[in-house]
């Protein structure tokens, strides 16, 4: 049994809060950074690979900073937050920034800037819910995170077509992202840096239980030898998690990536229009392409809008899921294996809906997957998982997580010339497939065998 004390779910609550920020940061990227891409002139088969910069920063900065965070200490500031600040300012600033890029280079560099920055935040806090959090309570740990998780994912995906009902435009010249969109990622920077100081200023670090020979274990570590031997001498049971995690992350990168140019063309019938294609001189033409755009800018909010569902769904699946762990011993396994079915039956389901409102019901089963897939595989994980090495293995379990994501990046957009005739639907329905393959890959992870929940868990005390 741990000897870390039981939290109730308000301190819970604060110590996960700082994850509003960032998926406000994830959810406009993910919602909106194809969107900008083709404003500014991508072709729709080069998006997965523009999106490369995401993957490569989480797969570099992740492990490093797992790394420096377990070995940091600070008597005022403790051992992650001081990354959660570093990481949100640097965040802030880069979404304030990325919708007033120029060209689609300058785009994709600040896609560099703003995922690194955004993962500088996000991996410490996977840590410190394992950190602070016993066997017993680390399922529910994870399930309040992934509620949070949900709410920031449904407002934030929203907050153009918010902005836009306001009256700002969602419409402008020729490679230039509306005024709808550059407010919106102008309140997620907001957010993000509120949201992080609410978990700086509420969430107290334990130091570590002996101080000195945490010192001496600083001092003789090194960080590429060590992070090699972590990484060859992980446990089993996290390299059978990490084989799902594989086919989960790679249909959620083909969504983010894919999921504007394929509904736009394929549900709402208003591809983004190439002003190649017009003559602006003619104002017959330029009509036509004025008219061309704003339907697929108006399409590309409602993406936005119905993408929003699924951080819906995966709040309230995450809402249920902390209700009965609060009572009751989760069989996560189970859970993380129907809820893959799930979410792989709703990306399937895209191809088909005879029209646009059916999305709806679409991203509510894959908002099942997502609450799931940000919650159950971490609880696997945290129980077979060295405390002195938390922070690292997260990282490294971040490798999962990165790797199918730039085998998606740069196999996605051929794979679709070759075989699918360029159409961007086909990216959802490998999405699909790879949820349903990732659920069966479970068979290989086993249930760790918790202890009881205590019992002032269920009074909130």
């Amino acid at each position: 049994m741990s000897n870390k004390p039981t939290l109730s779910f308000w301190q819970i609550w604060n110590m996960s809060f700082g994850f509003l920020g960032i998926q406000f940061g994830f959810a406009l990227q993910g919602g909106f950074m194809s969107r900008i891409f083709q404003t500014l002139g991508a072709e729709k088969d080069a998006l997965p690979l523009l999106w490369i910069a995401a993957p490569l920063t989480g797969l570099l900065v992740q492990p490093i900073i797992g790394y420096l965070s377990d070995r940091t200490w600070h008597p005022k500031f403790g051992r992650r937050r001081p990354y959660f600040m570093f990481g949100a300012i640097l965040a802030s600033i880069a979404l304030l920034f990325m919708p007033h890029s120029p060209t689609l280079w300058m785009a994709v560099g600040m896609l560099w800037v703003l995922d690194a920055s955004i993962n500088i935040s996000m991996e410490p806090f996977r840590a410190l819910v394992a950190d602070k959090l016993n066997e017993s309570q680390r399922s529910y740990g994870f399930v309040v995170q992934t509620l949070i998780i949900g709410i920031g994912t449904w407002v934030a995906s929203n907050l153009p077509w918010l902005v836009n009902q306001m009256g700002v435009s969602n419409v402008a010249a020729p490679g230039v992202v509306p005024a709808s969109v550059k407010i919106a990622f102008a309140i997620g920077a907001f957010v993000f840096l509120a949201s992080i100081l609410v978990t700086v200023l509420t969430t107290r670090e334990d130091p570590p239980e002996d101080m000195a020979h945490f010192e001496a274990d600083k001092k003789q570590g090194r960080m590429l030898p060590d992070l090699l031997a972590n990484i060859v001498g992980m446990p089993r049971q996290m390299f059978n998690i990490g084989l799902v995690q594989f086919f989960s992350w790679l249909s959620f990168f083909s969504m983010w990536s894919m999921a504007t140019p394929a509904l736009t063309d394929h549900v709402f019938k208003a591809p983004a229009p190439n002003p190649a294609a017009f003559d602006m001189v003619v104002p017959a033409q330029a009509q036509a392409f004025n008219s061309a755009n704003a339907a697929f800018q108006s399409a590309a909010d409602l993406v936005g809008s119905f993408m929003g569902y699924y951080g819906l769904s995966s709040m309230v699946v995450a809402l249920l899921l902390s209700f009965y762990a609060a009572r009751f011993v989760l069989n996560r396994k189970m859970v993380h294996f129907v809820s893959l079915l799930l979410g792989g039956a709703g990306f399937l389901s895209m191809s088909l809906v005879p029209a646009p409102g059916y999305l709806a019901i679409s991203f509510i089963l894959v908002g099942v997957a997502w609450a799931s897939i940000l919650s159950m595989p971490y609880a696997l994980l945290a129980s077979v998982v060295d405390p002195k090495k938390m922070g690292v293995f997260m990282g490294i379990f971040n490798m999962f997580i990165v790797i199918p994501q730039i085998c998606a990046a740069t196999l996605l957009g051929p794979t679709l010339r070759v075989f699918f005739n360029n159409e961007p639907i086909y990216a959802l329905v490998i999405s699909g497939g790879s949820l349903i393959l990732g659920a069966l890959f479970l068979v290989r992870v086993h249930e760790p065998v918790a202890d009881p929940l205590p019992q002032v868990v269920l009074a909130g005390k």
